[in-house]
Parts: structure tokens; C-alpha cells; sequence
């Protein structure tokens, strides 16, 4: 335990020198802070001829929306900080200094990932808390099932990392990060055609849909978070972010056997790859 510790901590070391940590906490503050004046500007806006039920509707679709902005960057962290963490440094081979240690191969993997998992679960933590608490704070609008909502957004990025480690111990490093980008394309394409699928009622749409969630789930999941975050009425209106076909929470289950699976054949793979 002690060893897999030890890497978790070099891993946040890694990540503060490349700074790259700090840089998406100052832009995700930056957005907080702009979200939180958008907010506020369109709220004393709205008070002056507004029915309350339709501004509760907007500040709905503006928390959903700061959400989203919060999913992507937060996927976009969990590439980009992870995609070199093994390809990267078995092509330097500066990963000899660490598995010519007495320190299994899996070990390894698993500090790495246990470190990448805080970090993303933490820069997540703070900004969704704060697009949330700034809605608060401005309208007095509080959103439904936060405590279930957030986490799925935190098993989004871990999956994602989960798969990064496991193409990182075989793909070079620009081959992996195409690789994410275009599953990740993939899966965003389908879920579009899954969601204008069940409204025109198209059961192969539909099908199309379900198909790429499997191969990523993480928009499967942002699906469900957007459905268990907003009014049932908001649900039912037409817009961007209402769920004509709402992922199950078999889903939920199958996006954290999938995130375990892959980081075990990460750890698997690692642990044969000859370096």
C-alpha cells in the first residue's frame, strides 16, 4: 500500500510541475466567475416582466448548461493530463526509474490512476459546487438530486481515465489521444441520434444510440445527470439539454464495470508490456 502511495504522490508532483492542473483551475474559475455574473445579469433582467415559473425554467437551463461546460472541461482534463502518463513516459523510458524499484508493475499503474482520480475528482468537486452554489447564492434556485447528480459526473471522468491508462500501456501517445477523441466523437454523435431517435420514434435510432453508449458510456451518464438534475417539467419541454430516451440506471452499473474492467487490463497489459 505503502508503494502505491508513494506513486500516487509522484503522479500529483508530475502534475503540478507541468502546471497543467493550474491552468485548468484558473480557467474553470474564470468560468465560475462568468457564469456567476451571466447569471446574475439575466436574473435582474427577467424580474422585471417575468412570471417566477418561467424564470424558475431558465435558471434551470442555465445551472444544466454551467454543468455542461463543467462535463466538458473536466473531459477534456482527464485526456489530456492522463493520455502521456504511461505512453509517454515508456517512450522516454523514464518509467525504468520506477518499475526497476521494488514496486510491482500493477502498483504503478494503480498509484497513477489513484492520483489522476483525486485530482479529477477534486478540480470536478470545485466546479460543479460552484456553478451550483452560485445559482444559489444569485436566484435562491437549488437543483434536484445534486448528491446523485455530481457523482455520476465524477464516474464520467474516471472512465475516461480508466480507458486512457489502459491505450496508454499499447498506443503511442498521439495514437491514444486520437483514439479518446474520436470514441469520445463517437459517442456524442450517437447519443444526438438516440435522443432525435426516441422522438421521432425510431426504434433503430434508438438502438444506434444505445450501441455507442456501450462502446463510452460517459455521455449515457451525462444523459442521466441532466434528467435527475432538472423539474420534471423542464424534462418534458423541448431543448437541448431535455432526455427524450433516459439512460437506465443499468447504465450507471455498466459505465463502473466497464471503468474497473479497463483499469484492470491496464494494470494487466502494463505489467506484460516489455519495456
Amino acid at each position: 500500500m505503502n508503494a502505491v502511495l508513494t506513486i500516487t504522490w509522484l503522479t500529483f508532483h508530475e502534475a503540478r510541475r507541468r502546471r497543467m492542473v493550474l491552468a485548468a483551475l484558473i480557467i474553470g474559475a474564470l468560468f465560475v466567475a462568468l457564469f456567476g455574473i451571466g447569471v446574475w445579469l439575466i436574473a435582474r433582467e427577467m424580474e422585471r416582466n417575468t412570471p417566477l415559473a418561467i424564470q424558475r425554467q431558465a435558471q434551470s437551463f442555465l445551472l444544466i448548461a454551467g454543468l455542461y461546460v463543467v462535463h466538458f472541461l473536466t473531459i477534456m482534463l482527464a485526456i489530456f493530463a492522463s493520455v502521456d502518463t504511461v505512453a509517454g513516459e515508456i517512450s522516454t523510458h523514464t518509467i525504468q526509474a520506477l518499475v526497476t524499484r521494488p514496486i510491482r508493475r500493477w502498483q504503478t499503474l494503480l498509484g497513477k490512476w489513484i492520483g489522476f482520480a483525486l485530482m479529477l475528482t477534486g478540480y470536478l468537486g470545485l466546479l460543479s459546487l460552484g456553478v451550483v452554489a452560485a445559482m444559489w447564492l444569485i436566484v435562491g434556485y437549488w437543483p434536484p438530486n445534486v448528491a446523485v447528480g455530481l457523482p455520476l459526473l465524477a464516474l464520467e471522468a474516471l472512465t475516461l481515465l480508466s480507458l486512457s491508462l489502459l491505450g496508454g500501456t499499447r498506443l503511442s501517445t498521439l495514437t491514444n489521444g486520437v483514439a479518446l477523441f474520436l470514441l469520445y466523437g463517437l459517442a456524442f454523435i450517437g447519443s444526438w441520434v438516440e435522443q432525435i431517435g426516441a422522438l421521432l420514434q425510431s426504434s433503430d435510432a434508438v438502438r444506434i444510440g444505445i450501441i455507442t453508449s456501450l462502446l463510452l458510456p460517459v455521455e449515457a451518464l451525462w444523459r442521466r445527470v441532466a434528467y435527475l438534475m432538472q423539474p420534471p417539467l423542464a424534462n418534458n419541454l423541448p431543448g437541448p439539454f431535455s432526455t427524450a430516451s433516459v439512460p437506465s440506471e443499468a447504465m450507471v452499473i455498466y459505465a463502473v464495470v466497464y471503468a474497473a474492467v479497463a483499469l484492470l487490463l491496464a494494470m494487466r497489459s502494463f505489467g506484460q508490456r516489455d519495456l
